[in-house]
């Protein structure tokens, strides 16, 4: 058994954002490192997902969108052209089928993790998923990804799900889902004030939900030593009072100290140092169970050796 699956959709270039910084070139040069990489040749092995199912995707968004998406990107392909959902947000005549294959990809990597056959997980998931809402698309962002695999690792029998968002921006999608929910603890450390203006250390959870969202806003320019003291802290936080059975990373790698969209100052090294303090705190409380999702990242000259360091991390035994 490989202790670490891969997955990455060939669907992924379907979602053609055109001249945009979420671009198809970002899944093609990670998927591409990652299968050059020799230190993962041997302790990796490569997964073939599926597509999502409607009833899968409805555990967190509405009927309605999900339809409304598929009508976009049907409407895409008899117009020949692409269609803006939002300033940021486009979608192309194979936008819907790459997102289902994408959300699909997380969903057989929380299957093949959940029955034991991987200990971790990383998905090269194009569009990206944090910032989808029930009911809107935002931010790049068409389905929610990893709101998705919480629901689907409850479904399979694990009750409490963490979900850590280390992606420059704040995860608010995955937040807004899972706000009043005891089942399910967000924490996120991102840059702050800066898109999209939530993440304040006051949104802590609601009703229910009080007390399991803990957000580690950090202004533009923090040093890599402050932002892993800051993250440190929180995940001690969150482990003192939530044993998760089940681990998802929100693996945005745009605080990337070259990122165009962020301004912090992470480098490989430090994406490394994250990998090891998510992934001991799977190995303390959940048997390992790990899956890491793609989020931002998109300067395409540093983002796939970044990538496969975070992989190689993970993939590590030591």
């Amino acid at each position: 058994m490989s202790a670490t699956w891969l997955f990455a959709p060939s669907t992924n270039a379907l979602h053609d954002t055109g001249h945009h910084p979420e671009t198809a070139a970002r899944a093609t040069a990670a998927t591409q490192a990652l299968r050059q990489d020799p230190r993962l040749r041997e302790a990796c092995h490569w997964g073939t997902a599926r597509a999502a199912r409607t009833e899968e995707l409805a555990r967190v968004h509405a009927v309605d969108y999900i339809a409304q998406i598929n009508a976009a990107s049907d409407t895409a392909r008899r117009q020949q052209r692409r269609l803006a959902l939002d300033p940021d947000t486009v979608v192309s005549a194979g936008s819907y089928e790459a997102a289902l294959h994408a959300a699909g990809a997380v969903l057989t990597a929380v299957e093949v993790v959940g029955r034991g056959e991987a200990r971790h997980a990383f998905v090269v998931a194009r569009p990206p998923g944090h910032h989808a809402l029930e009911n809107r698309a935002m931010g790049f962002c068409l389905f929610n990804q990893v709101a998705i695999a919480a629901r689907h690792a409850q479904h399979l029998g694990f009750a409490r799900i963490l979900i850590v968002d280390w992606d420059v921006h704040h995860g608010n999608g995955t937040q807004a889902m899972f706000y009043t929910d005891p089942s399910v603890f967000f924490f996120s450390a991102h840059q702050f004030p800066h898109y999209p203006g939530t993440g304040s250390r006051w949104e802590c959870g609601a009703g229910d939900g009080e007390g399991y969202t803990l957000n580690i806003p950090l202004a533009a320019g923090t040093s890599a030593t402050e932002y892993l003291r800051a993250f440190e802290a929180g995940l001690t936080a969150v482990t003192d009072r939530f044993h998760p059975d089940f681990v998802l990373i929100s693996a945005g790698f745009d605080a990337h100290v070259t990122d165009p969209l962020g301004q912090l100052q992470l480098t490989d090294a430090d994406f490394v140092r994250l990998t090891h303090l998510v992934k001991a705190v799977a190995t303390t409380y959940c048997a390992g169970r790990l899956v890491s999702v793609l989020e931002g990242g998109y300067n395409l000259a540093t983002l796939p050796q970044t990538i496969c360091s975070h992989v190689a991390a993970l993939a590590d035994q030591g």
